[in-house]
């Protein structure tokens, strides 16, 4: 097969039948950097949970999955032209969109109510585009208008309506586990009869954030089952790391990793409701 792209946590390779191997590695990424060490069994735990999700959303968008990958960490694809926007939408503040909210009280242009914490329910999901920079460089959040001159207005309008679906189906099946869906980010590219396709991976600890409902409090950084806990990490004091300096992170120490390597079997588990066997 031939190696077509190699991303931060993902390698994509071509097959002699035209489709596409996704393989997620077990690299980790915060900040734009690719952490090390690895976390052990986390692409196959991504990838079994994508499958997982893409079944659950089938009747609210297609999904470009062609049959499962030879490991429990690849699936096959069908190839999709990608939209060339990021599209994200946040039932809850945190993040990117609780920063951006902070310095002028709305994200990607959509204004919210004053008040709002780290952590505050939104009254409604809203959808919070952002450009898909090249690796290594930051996403930045734009207006809805931004996308209707990207893509037109009537694939706008699809982008928004797909987005917010997955967002509401994915919140409350989630919320029958005992979790908090607070926002999730979904790539949407054109299949080869240009339907509008979910693509890449979808509702895992990498792209969305959980958190456990029970213990949601407003006004402070929410436990989660995704990689907030190694971003909290590199931000703390026992770190030593300074976002700012432009050194690259430091090495994550065990106990992070095997922490970290919870998280995720756990979110696995409580979500699709079955142990994880690798």
């Amino acid at each position: 097969m031939k190696r077509v792209h190699s991303g931060k946590v993902r390698d994509l390779y071509e097959t002699e039948d035209g489709l596409l191997l996704m393989v997620a590695s077990d690299r980790i990424s915060a900040f734009d950097h690719v952490l090390e060490p690895d976390i052990p069994d986390k692409g196959a735990i991504l990838t079994q949970l994508s499958l997982w999700w893409f079944d659950q959303l089938k009747d609210v968008v297609p999904n470009h999955v062609a049959a499962p990958g030879p490991e429990a960490r690849s699936v096959l694809c069908r190839p999709l032209t990608m939209v060339p926007v990021e599209c994200v939408a946040r039932g809850y503040l945190a993040g990117g969109g609780l920063n951006e909210y902070r310095a002028g009280g709305a994200v990607s242009g959509v204004r919210l109510p004053a008040g709002l914490e780290d952590g505050s329910r939104l009254p409604e999901p809203v959808f919070t585009p952002s450009t898909k920079a090249p690796q290594g460089e930051h996403d930045e959040p734009i207006p809805y208008e931004r996308v209707v001159a990207e893509v037109g207005a009537e694939t706008a309008e699809e982008l928004r309506r797909i987005t917010l679906a997955v967002y509401t189906r994915g919140a409350e099946i989630a919320a029958e586990r005992g979790i908090i869906l607070a926002d999730t980010k979904i790539e949407l590219g054109w299949d080869s009869d240009g339907v509008l396709t979910l693509g890449d991976e979808v509702l895992t600890p990498d792209s969305s954030r959980f958190w456990p409902a029970d213990e949601w409090k407003p006004g402070r950084s929410q436990p989660s089952f995704d990689k907030q806990y190694v971003r909290d990490w590199l931000l703390s004091p026992e770190s030593g790391w300074d976002k700012s300096s432009g050194n690259p992170p430091p090495r994550l120490p065990d106990d992070v990793v095997e922490r970290t390597r919870q998280r995720y079997l756990e979110a696995y588990e409580r979500l699709t409701g079955s142990p994880f066997s690798g």
